[in-house]
């Protein structure tokens, strides 16, 4: 479905999202059945698309499929996953195939089937600056209309009441490997390209997997089932001790509830900041099945005797990185095992960097709001309990954030199973009522001495109480 262009109304916006991937998608969808609430969502690329270049044959997201767009706060949502099935005439088939957890190209599906039927969703329109008009106390959002081509078509301007960013992450490439990752012509692709090369390195004689967590597992997994025994020269390498599962047990999810994002943002700055790093467990270690299925196919290898040629060696980095050969140019990796001290070189065909990706910058965006910003002690924005940026008193609008808070809300920040309950915590702040009743406990933990206290409604003054006066 194509999205017809649209033209800017004269009156100003309730909310302009700006991205549209899974939570700001989760936003709008959530959004969609409220009349009082004109919200309009922008993202340059022409089409919703979610990690294409890892829709692997056979890879699962890692939260239930209960974690969609909207269930876990509106399971009467017309967007739920089940709706989806329903629509397609495959609620019966996945019925019988009793799975809790579903296949990441399914959920792709879900999320374009959403995108291309939900109103309100501009693509191929970039969103060049917000910034703050003190005379019409509304935010001034630049953007520039894309045609096909990608090339800029139009220049355009809205204004709105609220803004919300949800501008996602992007492949994170270390220092060393850089250059060669930038040149072209060099086989050193990240996880998120693997697809579009995934007939040139299974052609490739060795190949190198640089990256220990979920992406790398699910790459180095699916070149070994597709190498023949005696040509599975592959190097999996990593910087952390171990290829360690993720923590999946019951308890320890609690750790991606409500209940805990609002103990987690009421710690010191400090104190989260050493959560953050220590919690890596939670969110970058690998599923166990596909730990299992490593094993087994490696296993499987040495059915007739002998060992496979492929190599796994956690706890090593890569110091630097360089071509070498003549005529067909190979890569050195130059390593370091962390552990040892020792260094050795290691040269390969080609090179997969499933180094995982990070947030995207927001001072560009953001830089006509940088005056009105406050800061953390690293220079990052602060983010209030409902998600919003703070900002200096004299904005009266508001400014919410996506997947951009790990900082201040904790490692459930990008998590999908807290995408339905963030997006109806900010339609009620900015409501200004309980739009979407939200649970008041989540989780039989309880972190710290004392429950924390559910974080209350913002405050009508707060909010939008022109909704009410304008319509």
């Amino acid at each position: 479905m194509t999205h017809p262009p649209h033209h800017e109304p004269a009156a100003p916006r309730d909310l302009v999202g700006i991205g549209i991937g899974p939570l700001n998608l989760s936003l709008a969808a959530l959004a969609h059945p409220l009349p009082e609430l004109d919200a309009v969502f922008y993202e340059q690329r022409p089409a919703f698309d979610w990690h294409p270049g890892l829709l692997i044959d056979g890879a699962t997201i890692q939260v239930p499929f209960l974690a969609d767009l909207v269930t876990l706060a509106d399971p009467t949502s017309p967007w739920t996953f089940l709706n989806y099935l329903k629509s397609r005439e495959r609620l019966f088939p996945f019925y019988f195939a009793e799975r809790f957890h579903i296949q990441r190209a399914e959920f792709d599906a879900y999320c374009r089937w959403v995108a291309d039927h939900l109103p309100g969703l501009h693509f191929r329109h970039q969103v060049d600056s917000v910034r703050w008009n003190p005379a019409r106390e509304l935010f001034e959002i630049d953007y520039t209309r894309l045609g096909h081509d990608g090339t800029a078509a139009a220049p355009g301007r809205t204004h709105a009441h609220n803004v919300v960013l949800g501008i996602g992450t992007e492949p994170h490439v270390p220092e060393p490997l850089r250059p060669l990752a930038d040149a072209p012509g060099v086989p050193v692709v990240h996880a998120a390209d693997y697809l579009a090369h995934r007939a040139s390195l299974l052609a490739a004689d060795h190949i190198t997997v640089v990256g220990s967590g979920q992406s790398g597992a699910e790459i180095f997994l699916d070149q070994l089932r597709h190498r023949a025994p005696g040509h599975d020269r592959i190097h999996w390498i990593g910087r952390t001790e171990a290829f360690a599962p993720m923590e999946y047990s019951k308890l320890g999810l609690e750790h991606f509830t409500p209940d805990y994002t609002r103990y987690f943002h009421s710690l010191d700055e400090a104190t989260r900041e050493r959560l953050v790093t220590s919690q890596w467990q939670l969110h970058k270690g690998i599923d166990t099945a596909t730990i299992a299925a490593i094993h087994d196919e490696l296993y499987r290898r040495t059915l007739h005797g002998g060992w496979p040629q492929a190599v796994l060696t956690p706890g090593v980095r890569v110091r630097t990185a360089g071509r070498v050969g003549i005529g067909i140019s190979r890569i050195e990796l130059h390593l370091e095992h962390l552990q040892q001290g020792h260094r050795t070189c290691l040269t390969t065909d080609a090179v997969v960097l499933a180094t995982g990706h990070r947030q995207r910058p927001l001072e560009p965006i953001l830089a006509g709001l940088d005056p009105y910003l406050r800061r953390d002690n690293r220079e990052r924005p602060r983010v209030d309990e409902h998600f919003r940026l703070v900002l200096d008193p004299a904005v009266t609008g508001h400014a919410y954030i996506q997947n951009a808070a790990l900082h201040t809300h904790g490692v459930g920040t990008p998590d999908l199973g807290l995408a339905a309950w963030r997006s109806a915590a900010i339609l009620n702040s900015l409501t200004g009522k309980e739009t979407y009743p939200l649970p008041a406990r989540t989780a039989f933990t309880t972190f710290g001495l004392e429950p924390h206290p559910r974080i209350p409604q913002a405050r009508r003054s707060e909010t939008l109480t022109h909704l009410a006066e304008h319509r």
